[in-house]
């Protein structure tokens, strides 16, 4: 038997399931859900560690009522952050097959990004 992990707060939700074969990762909000291959899991999280990274090293460089949106991206999928360094809402877009769309208010993307930290499914 593998191991199913779902996490959830208020606006997200990220899980886990390694019984399933194609689309193994979960991501979404209150009212949708993606489900992700292991590729776009892995790229999902690789991206959105590097845009916090990113917003986290802007802080310094704008004055606290500027606003920023940066993007990253693979050939897979598509993320965007917008707002301030201490608080962005974040956007995907999956670039192939599926062709889906989600995105996560500020005031859930820093508890996602410390919950998708902990996951180290890979």
């Amino acid at each position: 038997m593998g191991d199913r992990i779902l996490k959830q707060g208020q606006g997200w939700r990220l899980g886990w399931n390694t019984e399933e074969i194609a689309y193994p990762g979960l991501i979404g909000g209150d009212d949708w859900a993606i489900e992700l291959s292991k590729v776009e899991f892995a790229d999902f999280c690789r991206l959105f560690e590097q845009l916090a990274t990113t917003m986290e090293a802007m802080a310094e460089e704008l004055m606290e009522e500027e606003r920023i949106a940066c993007e990253a991206e693979s050939e897979l999928l598509w993320l965007e952050v917008e707002g301030f360094p201490q608080g962005y809402s974040l956007r995907i877009i999956l670039n192939q097959g599926r062709r889906c769309e989600g995105n996560w208010p500020a005031e859930v993307v820093s508890e996602l990004y410390q919950e998708m930290q902990k996951l180290n499914t890979f």
